[in-house]
């Protein structure tokens, strides 16, 4: 990847990257001064101009989004920062946060200047406690530097920044069922609409992005639009940080082009599989992204790419397993995540979720029926669409993908009462956590 392509890379490599001096000696926090040079409708246009997409998941147009937030409204505006990150096999935001959380605070310091903010709240994965203590001494070096708080640069813009600790709940990176958290009550998700940027944070409007989205945010302003479109394909711009696990040679964050094929990544970046064994099955975008079998690594890892082929790219966390996993297994693991973080308001996915787990469960026990598999899939399809958030159909997902790519492995357990390949998905269990 050439140099123009490392936007966040670039950052997260210095010596010291977590220290501001380091950032600025970087040309850290140029972009926020040339962003409060700009009235915050042209921010927002440039955003718009580049084409950032949300980088959570959801791919929604970025400036788009800051667009909805009403201009006179007399309610404060809030800016929340999504850094739950509670997807399996996800780990980028993660190392934003540790390598370069000053780039983070001067993309929110961005996006607050265009929306019209003056406060901001980092909510922060419960068990990221490294990443909360290097994040929270980010904020007070930034303060120190008159770089957060009241008259920044002496603009008169004024933007003050807290973080905020979950309690290990899944759920709460749903964008309303994170603004219920950070209100102090129970993590569900909110019926919709109102949405955030009317009814967001205390009923104020309210601007939620992830992490890797708002540290692309400094690279745009600084080095304009036009720079960022012209990297990854005609509709998803930029790079992503695609974190790649599992049964690869080395694991580990790959900063590259939106469009980049997967297999390039899985074999040129990541090494390939060790051993030199096959690859069997590959989840692109986290467990809620669905399998893809070895015949489909040619896909280009790009939002519409992967939704051409009923996938998505979601997180772009990438599970490569060889061909020694038992996908039944495998599916289990996943729906046993599910099961334990569904919160329970909606009745499909509350008791689809359970129901499942409990079905794979029986038959990786050896206790199975023939009609099992079918089941399931009956199930998966109860459970789509008509929720109040995602989460049942990011369970569906994997279920239907998994029992129709390896039917053949679900029936074999059911036939015979043991597994085919005779290995059991340890690669998804630490992914899963």
């Amino acid at each position: 990847m050439g140099t123009m392509e490392r936007i966040l890379s670039k950052y997260m490599e210095l010596p010291d990257s977590h220290r501001l001096a380091a950032y600025r000696q970087a040309g850290g926090y140029q972009a926020l001064a040339k962003a409060l040079e700009l009235e915050p409708e042209e921010v927002i246009a440039q955003v718009k101009e580049a084409n950032l997409r949300g980088l959570g998941g959801a791919g929604f147009p970025t400036g788009a989004k800051w667009s909805f937030i009403p201009r006179e409204s007399n309610k404060p505006k809030y800016v929340v920062v999504n850094g739950d990150e509670g997807e399996p096999g996800t780990f980028k935001d993660r190392h934003l946060m540790e390598k370069a959380p000053h780039l983070l605070l001067e993309g929110t310091a961005i996006a607050g200047h265009a929306v019209g903010s003056q406060r901001a709240f980092i909510y922060i994965r419960g068990e990221y406690v490294k990443q909360y203590e290097i994040l929270e001494a980010a904020i007070e070096e930034g303060y120190e530097a008159r770089l957060l708080g009241d008259n920044i640069l002496g603009k008169g813009f004024n933007f003050h920044v807290s973080i905020y600790k979950g309690a290990g709940s899944y759920i709460c990176g749903e964008e309303t069922a994170l603004l219920e958290s950070l209100e102090g009550k129970k993590g569900w998700p909110r019926l919709k609409p109102p949405f955030p940027a009317t009814w967001g944070l205390y009923g104020c409007p309210t601007v939620i992005n992830n992490v890797e989205t708002l540290c692309q945010v400094p690279g745009i302003i600084l080095n304009g639009p036009q720079w960022f479109a012209a990297i990854g394909t005609e509709k998803s711009k930029g790079t992503r940080l695609y974190g790649v696990s599992g049964h690869v040679v080395r694991p580990g964050i790959y900063e590259l082009p939106l469009g980049t094929p997967l297999r390039e990544i899985i074999y040129e970046h990541a090494g390939g599989i060790p051993a030199g064994k096959g690859l069997k099955g590959v989840t692109p975008g986290g467990a809620s992204s669905g399998v893809l079998t070895r015949d489909e690594i040619d896909v280009k890892m790009d939002f519409e790419s992967l939704a051409e082929i009923g996938n998505m790219l979601g997180s772009a966390a990438i599970v490569v397993m060889d061909e020694e996993t038992c996908m039944v297994d495998a599916l289990h693991v996943i729906s046993r995540f599910f099961a334990h973080e569904s919160c329970g308001q909606c009745t499909a996915c509350r008791e689809g979720t359970g129901w499942v787990e409990a079905i794979l469960r029986r038959i990786l026990d050896g206790e199975g029926v023939k009609s099992d598999p079918d089941l399931l899939l009956d199930i998966a399809n109860s459970m789509t669409s008509n929720r109040i958030c995602p989460l049942a159909d990011g369970a569906a997902m994997p279920l239907i993908s998994f029992v129709s790519k390896f039917r053949e492995e679900f029936d074999f357990h059911i036939s015979e009462g043991r597994c085919s390949v005779g290995a059991h998905a340890a690669v998804l269990s630490g992914a899963t956590g």
